[in-house]
């Protein structure tokens, strides 16, 4: 075997793994609600990407800084941008538009199993303005 082969087969070797990509779009409405992320619920695995996507121009992407797991970065997107997101820590990410939190425009990433912080991000979510607060608690019933 010629050094080539051996470099190549190294390469592929140390090459990172790149998870899947799933996108979840910003709308002024979709699916007779207004002012949504669509879809508002995703399961992913550690590694995965979501990309928040600025469909509609009057939105962002950013985190609920009060449903995080322990240790996880949070994020903040710009308005009218879309915005890239890699999920390493298992756990529930609570995620909001900004300017239409209060409307309920909230969404739910579930990056791994189930999690033990279900019950804590319940009563954070009980915590959330107007709309926000009922469309979370829906959002954490698909929970499995």
């Amino acid at each position: 075997m010629t050094s080539h082969y051996w470099i190549a087969a190294l390469a592929a070797i140390a090459a990172p793994v790149s998870g899947a990509t799933t996108n979840v779009e910003m709308r002024n409405a979709s699916g007779g609600q207004f002012m949504v992320f669509a879809p508002t619920f995703v399961r992913v695995a550690p590694g995965d990407t979501v990309t928040f996507k600025a469909i509609d121009k009057g939105h962002d992407a950013e985190t609920i800084a009060s449903m995080l797991p322990a240790g996880a970065q949070p994020f903040k997107g710009k308005m009218g941008q879309d915005v890239s997101v890699t999920f390493t820590k298992p756990g529930l990410y609570g995620i909001k538009c900004n300017p239409h939190f209060g409307m309920g425009m909230v969404a739910l990433v579930q990056v791994g199993p189930k999690p033990a912080s279900l019950d804590a991000a319940r009563a954070a979510a009980a915590a959330l303005p107007g709309l926000a607060r009922k469309t979370m608690a829906a959002l954490l019933a698909q929970v499995r």
